[in-house]
């Protein structure tokens, strides 16, 4: 089934580029959107006052005319962290976010919300810090464990649709066992996918998979730290989205990547990152 997009908003001035890419991402995959605004805390004293959801609503609607996409609105009270999730779990969604403009002092108690609702909503998750239009390339993290599947899948489609280069990047951490498979790795990062390991073969098959389609994909592969390697290959290529799979896919990736790669990525780059749980058939 076609998943439609789950926008969502606060009202914070930082969600708008998630509801302009979300404008263009639901034009390129024919899919309904709905606008979820979220109020918080709204004291009764100022129920008659101008909310800025009012606003931001507005523009919304006249974009998604403009962008020709079939919409609904959809207004709730509450806390942003709670009522998203929630929403997201009642629908085949791909939930599309942006910064919500949390205190400081909160980020550093609570954590940033973005870490929040990676955990919670189980469906793939565009974050959208700025809005990066046209989209020209596209980066593809693989980790070689198959936990990249449905966030590489629907990075196809888009790049498909948008006729845009892809890159399928593997990162090489510090090697701390020594195995056979390991060894390989290590001593062949800068030819993977020639080599029969679980990332050779995972490379070769996403190779296959991206000139099925007709696009133009390339092969790269760094080594070190998997965080910094990362957000320095999206700085210096230039990239218009990442793509991830998501650490809360399996325990075994979590005792692998600890921070949580993905969220640490989120909250570093300056394009939008699309992460999807990997699902067993």
């Amino acid at each position: 089934m076609k998943p439609d997009l789950l926008i969502a908003t606060n009202g914070f001035k930082g969600t708008w580029p998630s509801i302009e890419y979300g404008a263009w991402l639901a034009a390129v995959l024919h899919a309904k959107i709905t606008l979820l605004g979220v109020t918080e805390n709204l004291s009764p004293a100022a129920i008659d006052d101008h909310h800025p959801l009012e606003d931001v609503f507005a523009r919304a609607v006249e974009l998604f005319q403009q962008n020709s996409v079939a919409y609904e609105l959809e207004v709730q009270n509450g806390n942003a962290e709670e009522i998203i999730p929630r929403k997201a779990k009642h629908g085949e969604f791909i939930t599309v976010i942006g910064p919500l403009g949390r205190p400081h002092i909160r980020r550093l108690i609570t954590g940033r919300s973005i870490r929040h609702l990676m955990e919670e909503i189980e469906q793939p998750i565009i974050y959208v810090p700025v809005t990066r239009l046209p989209l020209n390339k596209v980066l593809i993290c693989i980790g070689g464990l198959g936990y990249e599947v449905n966030a590489e899948h629907i990075a196809m489609q888009i790049a498909m649709k948008s006729r845009a280069e892809i890159t399928l990047l593997h990162i090489v951490p510090p090697m701390d066992m020594n195995y056979p498979t390991a060894k390989t790795v290590s001593e062949n990062w800068q030819h993977l996918a020639d080599t029969n390991t679980p990332v050779g073969r995972s490379l070769r098959q996403a190779m296959e998979i991206a000139k099925s389609d007709g696009l133009t994909a390339n092969v790269k592969a760094r080594q070190g730290n998997v965080v910094e390697e990362i957000l320095a290959e999206v700085k210096e290529g230039n990239y218009d989205l990442l793509c991830m799979g998501s650490l809360y896919s399996s325990n075994a990736l979590r005792q692998l990547y600890t921070p949580n790669v993905t969220a640490e990525i989120a909250d570093n780059v300056n394009c939008p990152v699309l992460t999807a749980r990997y699902k067993r058939e």
